[in-house]
């Protein structure tokens, strides 16, 4: 799908520069807005829409009129509980100071998580295989500041643009304490309202044999699945099922550290 990347409705002169400088950094044309509605945008333009607005960039699919934009969404909460608790950061076994990727950044708010967690000896990366929602995501974790207690632990993500079965693949062995993957959309258990205006430009690339066995040699400690409860990925790919009663997804880890 082609993409255009556009001011606000009354753009200034921060909007013009950060219109152009996202049309250049993602190769993809500047359109003048000249006040026109997103709606008429996508008639004229037949094009995706990229915005950057006075305060955020905001991502319009084609046909849709409420915007994607980045915001620490669960994260916001999560953090604010002992984080040691939090379901994620006790599946996975991880530590301060390890090293984690997420296969399915989505809004950051499970990579902010454990960024939080690990501390500035630790890494964390997020891939996002959408090309727009890598841009948008990876700024909002540069420059979001609204939260102060999550600053650190969002500059710390560094997010790669593209398929995270790619990325496994081009890992050592055992590079990497934890991987996560969260393939979403499949039964729509996504937890931040952002994601509903763009469920048609998602990516919902479901587990695959080679997913896992990527993500199981590249790993040290473990690799967790959340999905669903009513997946059955977790047994189809040798996943221990971690069942969370009430909810409406469970965890999976594999260990690695016996293999």
């Amino acid at each position: 799908m082609k993409m255009i990347a556009t001011t606000a409705y009354r753009p200034n002169g921060i909007t013009d520069q950060n219109a152009a400088q996202a049309a250049q950094d993602l190769g993809i044309p500047f359109v003048v807005r000249n006040k026109r509605s997103i709606e008429k945008l996508h008639a004229e333009e037949k094009a995706d829409v990229l915005v950057a607005a006075r305060e955020r960039l905001e991502f319009y699919p084609l046909g849709e009129t409420e915007p994607f934009f980045f915001h620490p969404s669960s994260s916001a909460f999560r953090t604010k509980r002992p984080i040691h608790q939090d379901p994620l950061i006790e599946v996975s076994g991880i530590a301060a100071g390890d090293s984690f990727v997420d296969c399915t950044l989505g809004m950051a708010s499970d990579a902010i998580v454990v960024s939080q967690f690990v501390g500035a000896g630790g890494s964390v990366t997020g891939c996002e295989s959408n090309p727009a929602f890598a841009y948008i995501i990876g700024k909002g974790l540069k420059e979001y500041t609204a939260m102060p207690h999550l600053v650190e632990a969002m500059r710390r993500i560094e997010v790669v643009s593209g398929d995270s079965v790619d990325y496994l693949a081009s890992l050592p062995d055992n590079a990497v304490d934890v991987i996560y993957m969260d393939p979403m959309f499949t039964n729509e258990i996504s937890e931040s309202s952002n994601f509903r205006p763009v469920r048609t430009a998602a990516d919902t690339g479901q587990l695959t044999k080679r997913w896992v066995d990527e993500a199981v040699r590249s790993a040290k400690k473990s690799v967790v699945l959340k999905a669903h409860f009513r997946s059955v990925d977790f047994e189809a790919f040798g996943f221990n099922r971690r069942v969370r009663p009430n909810t409406k997804f469970h965890y999976g880890v594999i260990d690695c550290r016996n293999k």
